[in-house]
């Protein structure tokens, strides 16, 4: 497996991706590819990693996109979607692009970094629950932080307009 930079070639196959690794899960919103397509319309893809197989097809997808912390723009990201094909799932692909996409961030000189899943999943990667770090002005054991360098923020965090897609 490889992991490298989306190329503009690679959109049909990360939107097949990503229907295809939420369909029918409970917790999906069923917007998620579109989710993608908006970020990357509206520019606001600050990374998009894809993971290819030996023989160069895309396997996995993970985005990383700015968030604002109480409407002010910060050096904090969000991390989602992140999708594998539903055969290659629970293979160490998603957790791959997870670590490449925080190193890279890392590289970047990011914050941090926010995401809302399990925390059974993710705790692996340090990320945290923090009550004073909300999710629509609300603390949730599933909306987490991973802080890269510096303090924890507080507030409330807002993910690009582009997650708002029906």
């Amino acid at each position: 497996m490889q992991i490298r930079d989306e190329r503009d070639e690679d959109a049909a196959a990360i939107s097949r991706i990503t229907t295809a690794a939420f369909a029918g899960a409970p917790y999906s919103s069923g917007t998620e590819a579109r989710i993608v397509e908006a970020l990357r319309q509206a520019g606001a893809l600050t990374l998009s990693l894809v993971a290819t197989s030996d023989d160069g097809e895309i396997v996995g997808h993970v985005a990383f996109s700015p968030v604002e912390i109480d409407r002010t723009p910060s050096r904090w990201y969000g991390l989602g979607p992140v999708s594998v094909s539903p055969d290659l799932q629970r293979q160490g692909i998603g957790g791959a692009l997870i670590r490449e996409g925080l190193a890279r961030l890392a590289a970047l000189n990011a914050d941090g970094c926010v995401l809302l899943g399990d925390p059974a999943y993710y705790s692996r990667f340090g990320y945290v629950s923090d009550p004073a770090l909300t999710y629509g002005g609300e603390p949730s054991p599933h909306f987490q932080r991973l802080v890269l360098t510096g303090e924890p923020p507080k507030g409330d965090v807002n993910y690009h307009p582009a997650f708002d897609v029906a």
